[in-house]
């Protein structure tokens, strides 16, 4: 049932558990612009934010960062300043940023990850670092350029804090991928090299098998294994697809995919795929490729066939990861610190890596990798500066004998 908010105590609780009184619900905020301009169905706050959020849905890694950061900003509005988003002004702002660098008090706003339907949940861990208070404010301003441009709110208060503009920029969506081959010229390390690979498929073979969902979890593993390795997907893309994006054109099979912006694209799928995803079908009792109608999910719940989410995923490769840095030689420390650093988007990674050094065209690995700019994709060869390694052992260091 929602909670009937009160002024002056207001519990922190998700949007969905809560019912925003007609005061604080924004109809009548003081930066809401002339309803004849409105472009969107938005009474209030609440639906504003709803609408906005739509133009995600395809997209739920990013859906899922900006819907935190909404729902933050919302609650704070209410519990803290006790007025409608829609009424808060740049001095608002300037308390909020003090806000998210040290939510305050901490036993109201903080606490352990929780269900959103716990009465634990807390909308933050702890005070947030500088670069995630940028992220943060990156979010909220997504949000107040869309109301002002659907003709919401008559303006964006976040435009006047000029100060914190080029931070702003830095850290906007929007901004990201053009400043992306400048501020990340440098040669990607974040990929697993052949050795520590397969430390990692080792891990999964040495996964247990007696029980049913034992066997499950085996089988998820495996074909997660492949579906990182071949078709280098992030993580909020397998949580997004379902089967039939699996297509056959032609006697030739294709994973089609709704990436990042909602750009669409196709990748080829190895044979070695094909098997991988023959074999985890026949495991869920599916036919052996999928139709245009079969909405499986591509990675399922152990109890129920519902997809697992992006948090989840990562929560099942950092265990794998963690397994198989167990299973690398001490002389490999190093590499055993980095495999129990790495994330699920490693694996994207270590996939461009792998059809790089493969010997795969420049040009159809970036394809492959849905990299719009040639010059991301040289950042994972690394052909040149090995030979260049190479060439430097052959100077030693001579010691003279006592």
């Amino acid at each position: 049932m929602p909670l009937n908010l009160n002024l002056g105590v207001v519990p922190v609780r998700p949007l969905e558990f809560i019912s925003i009184p007609e005061e604080l619900d924004g109809h009548a905020g003081h930066n809401r612009a002339d309803a004849t301009r409105l472009q969107i169905n938005a009474r209030n706050d609440a639906d504003a934010i709803r609408s906005f959020l739509q133009e995600y849905s395809e997209s739920p890694g990013t859906l899922r960062i900006y819907q935190r950061e909404c729902e933050r900003l919302l609650l704070w509005a209410l519990i803290e300043c006790g007025k409608p988003l829609s009424s808060l002004n740049r001095q608002d702002f300037e308390g909020y940023l003090n806000f998210l660098a040290d939510p305050q008090p901490a036993k109201l706003w903080c606490g352990a990850r929780a269900e959103r339907s716990s009465p634990h949940w807390r909308p933050f861990v702890g005070s947030l670092s500088e670069n995630a208070v940028m992220t943060a404010i990156a979010a909220v301003n997504s949000l107040m350029t869309y109301l002002v441009d659907c003709g919401y709110l008559s303006g964006n208060p976040l435009g006047l804090m000029r100060q914190r503009r080029r931070k702003l920029q830095a850290t906007d969506p929007k901004a990201e991928k053009a400043n992306k081959i400048t501020e990340e010229a440098g040669k990607v390390e974040r990929f697993l090299d052949e050795e520590m690979w397969d430390a990692f498929m080792r891990a999964i073979e040495a996964l247990p098998q007696e029980t049913d969902e034992e066997k499950d979890e085996y089988e998820r593993a495996r074909f997660l294994a492949a579906l990182l390795y071949m078709l280098a997907p992030r993580a909020g893309e397998l949580e997004a697809h379902r089967m039939n994006s699996f297509r056959e054109e032609r006697g030739r099979w294709w994973w089609h995919v709704i990436g990042k912006g909602g750009k669409k694209a196709k990748v080829p799928v190895p044979d070695d795929m094909m098997l991988a995803l023959t074999r985890y079908r026949k495991h869920l009792g599916l036919s052996a490729v999928p139709s245009k109608r079969d909405t499986t999910p591509l990675l399922v719940g152990l109890r129920e066939r519902k997809a697992i989410t992006a948090r989840r995923l990562n929560q099942i490769l950092k265990k794998l990861f963690a397994s198989a840095a167990d299973l690398l030689p001490d002389t490999a420390e190093h590499k055993r610190e980095k495999l129990r650093s790495a994330s699920a988007h490693w694996g994207r990674h270590t996939a461009i890596t792998a059809k790089v050094d493969s010997g795969m065209s420049q040009r159809y690995v970036q394809k492959d990798a849905r990299h719009n700019d040639p010059r991301t994709t040289q950042r994972y060869i690394h052909e040149e500066e090995e030979r260049w390694h190479d060439e430097a052992q052959k100077q030693r260091m001579r010691w003279s004998a006592r």
